[in-house]
């Protein structure tokens, strides 16, 4: 299991869709100074590709990390500018070229989009019958977790608390972890850190939960960083989903092959158009010797 950490002070990400009391975009996240608004983040998001954005609309984790890496970013950029960086002879050269770059990535990306249209009903599930042997899902388990970490004093008594806790009649997995588990992201949603397929969980865990029935509890499992007890919230056998059940990110994702194959061929036909001619001689002089 990996524990979250959270360094910066992020609010919830519930606040995306809200405004404050006075109409003003709310804020979504602080670093120092620095406050990252509503508009801030959608104006962010607006600008990444199609399967990016949705991805991370649909996913409150991969959301609070990318709000945390705008508010990093925002951080570093307050530092350079009152270094007076942006005025360094190197630095604008540097900015040049990446405006140039950007701008040559908005024509690519302009030139090689598909169509509105693309792919069609016909495209789509020609293109889900032939995928359908790797899109199965593995079985995966539905967890919750109480984490005790290791090397802090009392540690062990701590356990021995949670363990007694446990072993009560009608225990609340769900509140227990809530007040003693020490992983603080999934201790606040009473330990539940979510569906889990096999590769995603540590042989030393997996050999406890293959067993369990929903409901079920795993007894304290010491590892490096200290003693996880799981509990299993649901379990499910391997599917393949219907493409009624993927059919906006499996379009998404032939949407990015088509514009990735466009663009290779929007760029050959330039090379082909206009041939670059290359001086051997002087190509020879930027060598290195």
């Amino acid at each position: 299991m990996i524990r979250s950490l959270l360094p910066f002070q992020v609010f919830s990400l519930l606040a995306l869709g809200l405004l404050s009391a006075a109409g003003q975009p709310a804020v979504v996240g602080k670093l120092g100074d620095i406050e990252l608004k509503t508009s801030d983040v959608r104006e962010s998001i607006a600008g990444l590709e199609a399967s990016r954005e949705a991805a991370l609309t649909k996913d409150p984790a991969a959301l609070n990390q990318y709000v945390k890496a705008l508010l990093v970013q925002r951080y570093i950029l307050q530092q350079a500018q009152e270094q007076q960086l942006d005025q360094d002879p190197a630095v604008i050269a540097q900015l040049v070229r990446a405006r140039e770059t950007a701008l040559a990535e908005a024509y690519l990306q302009k030139n090689a989009a598909p169509g509105p249209d693309y792919p069609s009903e016909q495209e789509l599930t020609a293109a889900y019958e032939g995928a359908k042997d790797k899109l199965l899902v593995p079985k995966s388990w539905h967890l919750a977790q109480i984490f005790i970490a290791a090397g802090k004093d009392g540690a062990e008594a701590r356990l021995a608390e949670v363990t007694k806790k446990l072993k009560a009649k009608n225990a609340d997995f769900a509140a227990i972890a809530r007040t003693s588990s020490e992983e603080p992201a999934s201790a606040a949603q009473g330990g539940d850190i979510g569906w889990l397929t096999e590769a995603q969980i540590q042989p030393e865990i997996r050999q406890h939960i293959t067993s369990l029935k929903p409901g079920g509890f795993t007894p304290p499992i010491q590892l490096k960083d200290g003693w996880h007890i799981l509990a299993l919230t649901d379990a499910r056998e391997p599917y393949t989903p219907t493409l009624d059940q993927i059919r906006e990110p499996f379009t998404a994702r032939l949407r990015a092959e088509k514009a990735q194959y466009n663009r290779q061929q929007f760029i050959a036909r330039i090379i082909q158009d206009h041939p670059p001619a290359i001086n051997e001689v002087e190509l020879g002089q930027l060598a290195p010797r």
